[in-house]
């Protein structure tokens, strides 16, 4: 059949769904987003899906119904647009607004001029220093390399990139001296600009190096409610302190908060790093002469009298209030009861279903829950004997990474677009072994406008499922941010505990309060003994970073390569962007896309 002929499957209970199969067409994916919203409002429209062709979003289509023979055979660069409708009208109807959508152009109110390349924006606005590059993940390091000879700073938030890419991209930047956080690197606050997830946090004297992107958020967004505020927080990204890239990125960053002048306080965050890595950082901390804070969720760090070691997030953001402040701070605690919760419990309601939108926060969920509960699944591990067989599926007590790379490929990060998460939700409600619901909540610049709502609306659907069983359904959840977000710490808070949701203050107190609710309904768990201990090694060589301490004495000036929805969030705080109207190389198409490599090699 032709690929732009729409597809006809019959779903059962009379509903129809129909399909489009665009060959190699690239939109981003918040285009797809709120093509797809738009198109679910349409008179006779019950569902509808508009996403990359991947076996990730392919699985998502099948789970909700809304697969075809065609879209089961699309490609990962394929476009798939589908929709359930009550009839051959109101799906011819939908699908023609869909591809109707998708080709207008975004109205803007200035009509802007938006260069179509990286060195076109660069010529354009005078003095760009940071290249922000938020494109699908096999291009992202053709990008970043462009802006890197173009003597530019790169933020990547793009993942999916090969690990070699990355090796070769941090030499490249380290020797001219440029400055490369990511692949994958969600936040960074430079000289009180809000980069990516970033949160609107005061400026202050503790600067943060974080391999994690939602833990520099969460310890960040704690230290403001805490009382005191940031210099600077780099993202290196999530791999950087792995044995191949070195900690390349996180010793540029130590190196310059070292030098900063508005920096008294250094704090390290990180999922677990490669020993020998984490040891060279340990030492370049140590040898700031400044105190240090480090936060090496899963690992042991033998602290000293500079080196502050802590045990999960809220403790490093503590330890942090109180060496820049002299006053440790105070989170008040939510004194729901754990027994009055699991005594509402169904016999058969025994586990911790566990999704969140930040992989930091959901490594420290796994590590603090298995002291409560015993071994926990996820499609990120502690153990590899407890990795699920799909993410998609959850087995006992399970703890997912929403954001994860095998669940964003062709897709926006669960922080953006909550769909997935919603949906997981619901399916969770559904099984009578789901006990509690373990979600975080995270705000900020370039995250969802109102997470907390589309959450609460959700919230109560599944507790109408479980109601409808026999069964109660318990959720916990924390709020990452603070009340100086766009989104409003208090007004999330309050829509959560409104729908029923018990809120805790950091991710670790609601794992605790998760937990404890699991232990109380019969779960007993034995504490993991961690075998990772860090220590610093002896002194290292200090990078050269004369040209980032340059770069971080006045806010950036900014180049946006991808989402536009970054670029949007940095005009918002005043800080100077240009948007590039970025499009794929060779019109996205695989085939071309190699011709071009082999010719450019």
């Amino acid at each position: 059949m032709e690929a732009d002929n729409p597809a006809v499957w019959k779903f059962p209970s009379i509903m129809l769904v129909r399909s489009v199969i665009k060959p190699s067409a690239y939109f981003d994916s918040v285009t797809l987003m709120l093509a797809q919203k738009e198109v679910r409002q349409m008179p006779g429209v019950e569902e509808a899906g508009a996403v990359m062709g991947t076996d990730a979003n392919k699985e998502l289509l099948r789970d909700a119904g809304l697969i075809t023979p065609e879209a089961s055979a699309a490609r990962a660069d394929d476009l798939v647009l589908v929709v359930r409708a009550n009839d051959a009208q109101a799906a011819d109807a939908a699908l023609k607004s869909a591809q109707e959508l998708l080709v207008r152009r975004p109205q803007t109110g200035g009509e802007e001029y938006r260069p179509k390349t990286l060195a076109s924006a660069v010529r354009l606005q005078s003095g760009t220093n940071l290249a922000l590059i938020s494109v699908p993940g096999r291009f992202a390091a053709g990008v970043a390399r462009d802006a890197l000879n173009a003597a530019l700073h790169v933020m990547l938030f793009s993942d999916n990139v090969p690990l070699e890419a990355e090796v070769e991209l941090k030499r490249v930047a380290s020797s001219r001296g440029l400055l490369l956080m990511g692949p994958d690197c969600g936040t960074a606050l430079l000289a009180g600009a809000a980069l990516g997830f970033a949160n609107r946090v005061r400026g202050g004297s503790i600067g943060i190096v974080g391999a994690a992107g939602t833990g520099v958020q969460e310890v960040s967004s704690l230290i403001h409610r805490g009382g005191a505020g940031i210099s600077h927080a780099f993202g290196t990204g999530g791999r950087d302190l792995n044995q191949a890239v070195g900690g390349t990125t996180a010793l540029q960053a130590v190196a310059a908060l070292t030098a900063d002048r508005g920096t008294d306080v250094i704090v390290l965050v990180s999922k677990p790093p490669a020993p020998e890595v984490a040891g060279r950082l340990l030492a370049a901390a140590r040898a700031s002469g400044k105190p240090v804070v480090a936060c090496l969720v899963g690992a042991v760090v033998e602290g000293d009298e500079r080196i502050h070691a802590a045990g999960n997030l809220e403790e490093a953001a503590s330890i942090a209030v109180r060496l820049a402040t002299g006053t440790a701070p105070h989170w008040p605690e939510v004194h729901a009861l754990p027994a009055q919760e699991a005594g509402r419990l169904a016999p058969s309601q025994k586990f911790v279903r566990g999704l969140y939108s930040g992989g930091t926060l959901c490594y420290e969920a796994l590590i603090l829950l298995e002291r409560y509960v015993g071994p926990v699944h996820s499609n990120t591990p502690l153990d590899k004997a407890h990795a699920l067989e799909s993410a998609h599926r959850s087995r006992a007590h399970t703890v997912i990474d929403m954001g994860s790379d095998e669940l964003t490929v062709g897709r926006l990060h669960p922080m953006i677009d909550p769909d997935l998460r919603l949906q997981r939700i619901l399916k969770e409600a559904e099984d009578p072994e789901t006990a509690v619901i373990l979600l975080d909540v995270v705000l900020g610049y370039g995250a969802h406008p109102d997470p907390a709502n589309e959450i609460a609306q959700i919230v109560r659907r599944a507790r109408q499922t479980a109601r409808a069983q026999g069964r109660w359904l318990s959720v916990v959840a924390s709020v990452c941010g603070t009340e100086e977000d766009p989104q409003g710490y208090n007004a999330q808070v309050s829509a959560l505990v409104e729908a029923g949701v018990v809120v805790l203050p950091s991710n670790a107190q609601a794992v605790r309060m998760a937990g404890l609710i699991a232990e109380a309904a019969g779960n007993k768990g034995k504490v993991r003994e961690s075998t990772l201990i860090v220590r610093p090694s002896a002194p290292v060589a200090s990078p050269d970073v004369a040209s980032v301490s340059a770069f971080l004495a006045a806010p950036p000036r900014v180049v946006n390569v991808g989402l536009g929805l970054f670029a949007e969030s940095l005009t918002a705080q005043g800080i100077s962007v240009i948007d590039v109207d970025w499009q794929p190389p060779a019109g996205g198409k695989q085939k071309f896309i190699e011709m071009l490599d082999k010719l450019n090699a």
